[in-house]
This record gives structure tokens, C-alpha cells and sequence, in this order.
């Protein structure tokens, strides 16, 4: 009996495992966060399993584990409320020398690293639809869409289903759902009009431009930051629900809370939702560099018109970034 109850735990695994990425990709949609995504995917495969002899085959089984996860988000998001970056919740902050204090008890957005993208990496078309529909702005805006309404986008624009199959999912009519989806177009539109650069990564411009911006902080070089930035860019870091925008502003905020002297940030890029990142290491007593904070940064017209400072350490390790950097 207990080889059987194996064999058949051992088969499940085999029969849902190549759906994992994906499944994962679209908790973090739903969710906002890379760490509330991991625990509804074992949610998801704990209800499948529970209920693997109910599956009939009337769907494919990637449609059915779908659904799971996506009733599991549902019920996650009822419970959890919707996760915001700051400059969701007010106005700009005018005053970048006054200190800033973190709130917390806000569930903030969180970043993924790439290789929660679920794209074939010998198609690129594939590739630029998993970068768009995860990167930073896009995935914030889903989160000022009601909960269903954020189903059915991400279920018809992003997954590509048919009506009739989200309204199957919901158990009402697909006039019901095109109207739904009609209302999430419009409110995300509003939430985010504009577009980040989808450059590649190996971009010579692009490059060139992420090198200056990681030389500038580790030389502690403000002025040579500020050329790099568009006028009007935007710098925000949950926890703190204070942002800032225009390139005066974020230059006086580094300069007044970051204070850094030459030597004392390390920059190693690493790339989030689509875009390129960077893990800062700030040194310590010891003379070691320590995790400090996760910059997602965005691309416009050839300068940098957004940085999303986290400076939720935990995330490090998702991404593959050392615990420490060595003194020297």
C-alpha cells in the first residue's frame, strides 16, 4: 500500500511538474509578490493532488491546474488586499532631506527575477510577451484592478484564453467577461499609459548606460547619476510609502539619505521583471559590503526614467546575488 501511495505521488509529480514555471509566473501576476506566489503554487499542488481522482479530462490538465491556482489567488487576495508600490498611494514627496519612515504594514509589490518568466528561450516572440506582461509597471497596475477583473486580463491578454473558457471558470456569460475585460483595459490603461523601452539586454547603448549608473553610485558621483536620469523620473523604495520625482528631487534624496562616500556601494547587475536590476551592496564595519537594497530601474528615450529601490533584503536570494561581498 505505501509503494502504492508512492508510485502514484511519484507519477502526480511527473504529470504537473512541467507546468510549475508557469503556474508560478501566474501567481506573481495575480499577486504582486514573488514570495506569496511560491506559497499559493504549493497550495495549488496540494488542492490538485487532493483532488486529482475528481479529474475527469473534460479540460486539459493545464487548464484545470489554472483554475486552482487561480481560485487560490482569489481567496489569497480577499484575504491579503491588494499589494501597492508608493507612488500608488499619493502624491510625490517635496522634501527628500526630511527623513523617511517605512510603513511596514503595507503588503508591498515585490519584484520577480527572470527566471520565473515562463518563455521558450529559442523564441523571442515569446520571450518580449513574458517580459511585457511582468514587468514592473504593468504588474502594479494590475493591482489597482478589482480582483476578477485582474483574473480575466491577465486570463484573455496575457494567457490568451477564449471568453467561453474564463466565463466557464467564473460560471457566467461571456458577454459578462468581454465586459469585464473592456473595464480592466481601460482602468489599466489609465493606471500605466506609457511604456518602458523592451531593449535587450546585450543592447551596447543600454549597457553602456547601466554602467555609468552602477560606476556613478560606487564612485559617489551625484552629478554624473543626475545626467543619467530624464527630468521628470520617478524614485520610490518600499517600505517607505515617500516617492519622489523629477531629477533635482532624487538627486538631493541621495544625497541626504544615501550619503555615500567612494568606495562604500558595490553595484552587481542582475535583471527583474523583464528589466534590468541591480543588487547594492553597502559596506560595513567589518569592511565587507552587505545586501542594502534591489534597484529595478527603467529605460525611456536613452535615460533612466524610473528606479524601484526594495529594500527588502530577503529577495536577494531569489535573484542569485551573494549573501555578502568580500572587503576590498
Amino acid at each position: 500500500m505505501g509503494n502504492s501511495t508512492i508510485e502514484q505521488d511519484r507519477a502526480f509529480q511527473e504529470l504537473v511538474d512541467p507546468y510549475r514555471r508557469e503556474l508560478l509566473a501566474h501567481c506573481y501576476r495575480m499577486l504582486g509578490s514573488i514570495h506569496d506566489a511560491e506559497d499559493l503554487l504549493q497550495e495549488t499542488y496540494l488542492r490538485a493532488w487532493r483532488s486529482y481522482d475528481d479529474f475527469e479530462g473534460r479540460s486539459s490538465l493545464r487548464t484545470w491546474l489554472y483554475r486552482i491556482a487561480t481560485n487560490a489567488c482569489l481567496t489569497a487576495i480577499e484575504q491579503r488586499g491588494r499589494r501597492p508600490m508608493p507612488s500608488g498611494l499619493g502624491a510625490p514627496t517635496d522634501e527628500p532631506e526630511r527623513p523617511v519612515f517605512a510603513s511596514p504594514e503595507v503588503p508591498w509589490l515585490e519584484p520577480v527575477p527572470d527566471t520565473v518568466l515562463d518563455a521558450d528561450p529559442s523564441d523571442p516572440a515569446t520571450i518580449v510577451a513574458a517580459r511585457e506582461s511582468t514587468r514592473l509597471a504593468f504588474i502594479a497596475a494590475l493591482q489597482h484592478l478589482p480582483a476578477k477583473q485582474r483574473v480575466v486580463l491577465i486570463l484573455r491578454d496575457v494567457l490568451k484564453w477564449k471568453a467561453a473558457e474564463v466565463a466557464e471558470l467564473f460560471d457566467t456569460s461571456v458577454a459578462s467577461v468581454n465586459s469585464a475585460l473592456q473595464r480592466a483595459r481601460a482602468q489599466l490603461e489609465q493606471a500605466a499609459p506609457e511604456r518602458d523601452e523592451l531593449a535587450e539586454p546585450t543592447d551596447p547603448e543600454q549597457r553602456a548606460l547601466l554602467e555609468r549608473y552602477a560606476r556613478a553610485f560606487e564612485d559617489a558621483d551625484i552629478a554624473a547619476l543626475v545626467e543619467l536620469f530624464k527630468q521628470d523620473a520617478t524614485w520610490e523604495m518600499p517600505p517607505f510609502p515617500q516617492w519622489f520625482s523629477g531629477i533635482d528631487h532624487i538627486a538631493r534624496l541621495i544625497a541626504a539619505q544615501c550619503a555615500p562616500s567612494p568606495g562604500d556601494l558595490r553595484m552587481v547587475p542582475t535583471a527583474a521583471n523583464g528589466q534590468p536590476a541591480f543588487g547594492m551592496y553597502r559596506r560595513g564595519p567589518d569592511g565587507a559590503y552587505h545586501p542594502f537594497q534591489l534597484e529595478v530601474v527603467t529605460i525611456a528615450d536613452g535615460r533612466i526614467s524610473h528606479v524601484a529601490a526594495f529594500l527588502d533584503t530577503t529577495l536577494f536570494p531569489y535573484f542569485g546575488l551573494p549573501e555578502a561581498l568580500p572587503a576590498g
